[in-house]
């Protein structure tokens, strides 16, 4: 039974010590799932995510398997108290792969490997301290795309990156030409210009060469079509060949997410919610923000999760 309202994972940055802790003392499927993910692993994710310490949760190649393990749980335990399967789904940035996994594309556990690797070869693209990024709000898509061409002037590296909402957009490059882009965005009648907290300048050109490494790693893995289509950051669209999805994979690292289309493109085909798996309430918050007529809900708990039911069984 399908209900009409699209699937959506977070991606890194949802993340926290302790998250869905208290979900698995009532929903068992939590503890199993990061369990599973910690046999592919070799080593304690569950133990890391429930006890930390968060510099240690917060390395990328730990972040990267954590997330996807905590979106696939919470999609298990929604199919487990009898959900309905959503029209399409789509993930932001790593979300994509946690898309799949559930999608039945990927198998979880070549997923937590995949993922795992994914985040070695970022940090390992840049150098520590040399890539930068920063959220941009209050600026039209094309100022903040001028601007990072003005900034990058012919030789370092300053893009928009992630369109999260109308207004929201962050950009990553080399750390120089990220700062000089955010002190002239901030000229430019920018309302804030955020730096992030990370050093790895996600979805810029500098992720071209782990892309290319990334590529070998996902020609060792099945990937099957999804059951349940799924849309790409890259292009919004839904691919169904192994072949195609392999390389929207691998163009999603140096290209941006484009997720304001995304919502879009999944609001077209006729969904009026999102339901976002997975710890926090990021892509529940950006889609408001996107169409207001759209309704958005996180299911990361029990009380979510009945919520959500609740919403999506009138979508039927």
């Amino acid at each position: 039974m399908r209900a009409s309202f699209a699937a959506v994972f977070p991606g890194q940055g949802s993340q926290s010590v302790g998250m869905l802790s208290s979900w698995a003392e009532s929903q068992p499927v939590i503890a199993q799932t990061f369990q599973e993910a910690s046999a592919a692993l070799g080593y304690d994710l569950w133990s890391i995510v429930r006890e930390g310490p968060e510099a240690q949760l917060n390395r990328t190649e730990i972040t990267q398997p954590a997330m996807l393990a905590a979106g696939v749980a919470a999609w298990r335990a929604w199919q487990a108290a009898g959900g309905p399967l959503p029209l399409c789904m789509a993930g932001h940035s790593l979300g994509e792969y946690t898309a799949l996994v559930c999608a039945g594309s990927i198998d979880f556990a070549d997923g937590v490997r995949l993922v795992a690797e994914r985040g070695r070869l970022m940090q390992a693209a840049v150098p520590e301290g040399q890539g930068a990024m920063a959220a941009v709000l209050g600026l039209e898509d094309d100022v903040v795309r001028t601007v990072c061409a003005e900034a990058s002037q012919g030789v370092e590296v300053a893009e928009a990156v992630n369109f999260n909402s109308p207004g929201q957009v962050v950009i990553a490059g080399s750390a120089a030409a990220v700062a000089r882009a955010s002190a002239l965005l901030a000229e430019r009648g920018a309302k804030r210009v955020v730096p992030l907290p990370v050093s790895v300048p996600s979805h810029s050109s500098l992720m071209r060469e782990a892309a290319e490494k990334m590529a070998r790693v996902l020609e060792s893995v099945e990937i099957r079509s999804p059951t349940i289509p799924v849309l790409h950051n890259v292009d919004a669209a839904e691919h169904a060949d192994p072949a195609a999805l392999r390389a929207a994979l691998v163009r999603q690292l140096h290209s941006p997410v484009l997720w304001v289309d995304s919502v879009r493109a999944m609001q077209a085909r006729g969904a009026k919610a999102l339901v976002e798996f997975g710890p926090g309430k990021v892509l529940a918050g950006l889609t408001k923000r996107i169409e207001r007529d759209l309704s958005a809900y996180p299911v990361l708990d029990a009380a979510t999760l009945e919520a959500a039911m609740t919403a999506t069984k009138e979508l039927v």
